[in-house]
């Protein structure tokens, strides 16, 4: 039977070449229980691979048929083979973190086989530290960056101590909050079908007067030619980093701005700096893109956990503006108008205008437009809200986590975040060629951070 895909998750299929893979990933650093090694943890891995128990959402495949009129849907793999998914790694000696971020770039690049469920979780030994990873990797039509950190939550506990736990990709019982379900009346579903289609047109008419205004919102006119706006290869760096939470936060707190907005700023000032060495900052500020979840608190979205939920705002970063305040001040001016903008939308509306926003990033390749006209933005920054207290498997403590992402072509640098406890990880995923030196943006983070706190006196 096949069931039907959003319109959202077939988009990522639909976009995908060798170029431009469409899977995300988590890199995740475990430290073993005292008195265990990675060893260890391989054996309880290997004993919960014959135990052949996967949930739902790992079984299902891409599938396009006549009765589906040619569109993507998904479809249970007949032939699972759950060794296919889950594998091994070892680094070589003396194994430094320099090594597992080498490793990661490369599986980051290689394409999911669209025959099999699209997700693969590799166990990687050899940490010098005595330390293991996981590197997990899903297509981006099963789950989005939020939908994945609810899963990733999912699977590890809050307690120590506790023992016997499934491996990732086995069933997990579903909290009452994470299950439950607002349910319509038909009547009121058709209702609310006919007020979202009824306020297209005038949340469109918005959406351009902002876009015209240079304001911000969903769409923007106003990004400039960069060096990440061009045409990239398959080939993946990635390069990760966490500061602590609280400094960001007391730098939020002194600014009067969100955490978010002091994110951004950091990466404002990185991306000047980076580009400023290359001689390659444009005059026009840089415009990101950043992704806004709507997801419900009380929803993982589909049925299974998978889905994609998530709209659009066009920030202006302000890497124009030699100072840091200044920056900061730009960022949490043009967020603010962005979601002032989206929150007078239906969900569907922001879906759709936020479509429209991101539309060129598929028309522009295949009009072979992508170096001949101004980008729709110029680099994707995302910030995914992670668990907030420490947690182990089976006695393991997550000591890291950090988010791989999809660079795409006329988009060759993407930067996601992820809080973790009291950390907030960096992660910088940018095509290997077009994005040279990027561990050296690493350092310009923590300057800029470094800079903010003395620029507000934290």
């Amino acid at each position: 039977m096949l069931l039907p895909m959003s319109p959202t998750s077939s988009m990522f299929l639909m976009a995908e070449t060798r170029e431009n893979p469409m899977h995300v990933a988590s890199l995740q650093l475990f430290q073993p229980p005292e008195g265990s090694t990675a060893l260890d943890v391989r054996a309880q891995f290997e004993q919960a691979i014959e135990l052949d128990q996967v949930a739902p959402l790992f079984q299902k495949r891409p599938k396009r048929s006549l009765t589906s009129l040619g569109q993507w849907g998904w479809a249970p793999d007949d032939a699972f083979d759950l060794e296919h998914h889950v594998r091994r790694s070892a680094l070589p000696q003396p194994g430094k973190i320099r090594d597992l971020l080498v490793l990661c770039s490369r599986l980051h690049s290689t394409l999911l086989d669209r025959h099999r469920p699209l997700w693969e979780m590799h166990l990687i030994e050899g940490l010098e530290d005595g330390r293991y990873a996981i590197y997990f990797k899903v297509h981006h039509s099963l789950l989005d960056g939020v939908s994945a950190m609810r899963m990733i939550s999912k699977t590890l506990s809050t307690d120590p101590d506790e023992r016997d736990m499934p491996p990732p990709w086995a069933p997990h019982e579903r909290s009452s909050r994470s299950s439950s379900q607002h349910h319509r009346t038909p009547a009121a579903t058709a209702a609310a079908v006919l007020s979202d289609i009824a306020g297209l047109a005038p949340a469109l008419a918005r959406t351009a007067r902002n876009a015209l205004r240079d304001e911000a919102g969903a769409v923007s006119l106003s990004a400039p030619r960069s060096m990440f706006n061009v045409g990239i290869t398959g080939a993946r760096r990635f390069a990760g980093q966490s500061w602590p939470m609280e400094r960001i936060k007391s730098v939020g707190k002194a600014s009067e701005a969100t955490v978010n907005d002091v994110v951004l700023a950091m990466c404002s000032g990185a991306l000047r700096r980076y580009m400023a060495d290359l001689d390659q900052l444009p005059e026009q500020s840089l415009i990101a893109m950043v992704p806004v979840s709507l997801h419900r608190p009380d929803s993982s979205g589909s049925p299974d956990g998978g889905g994609n939920a998530v709209g659009a705002v066009m920030c202006r970063l302000g890497t124009d503006l030699s100072d840091p305040a200044e920056r900061l001040a730009t960022v949490h001016s043009s967020m603010t108008e962005g979601k002032a903008a989206l929150g007078s939308m239906s969900q569907t509306q922001i879906l759709a205008m936020s479509a429209l926003g991101i539309s060129p990033l598929g028309l522009w390749p295949a009009l072979r437009l992508t170096e001949r006209v101004r980008p729709p933005f110029n680099v994707i920054i995302s910030n995914v809200p992670g668990p907030t207290e420490p947690l182990y498997w089976n006695g393991a403590r997550l000591d890291g986590l950090y988010p791989l992402s999809i660079p795409l072509d006329g988009q060759g640098l993407n930067i996601t975040c992820t809080t973790y406890s009291d950390e907030i990880a960096f992660g910088l995923t940018g095509c290997r060629r077009t994005v040279p030196h990027l561990q050296v943006m690493l350092t310009y983070l923590g300057d800029e951070l470094d800079a903010l706190e003395e620029a507000f006196g934290v």
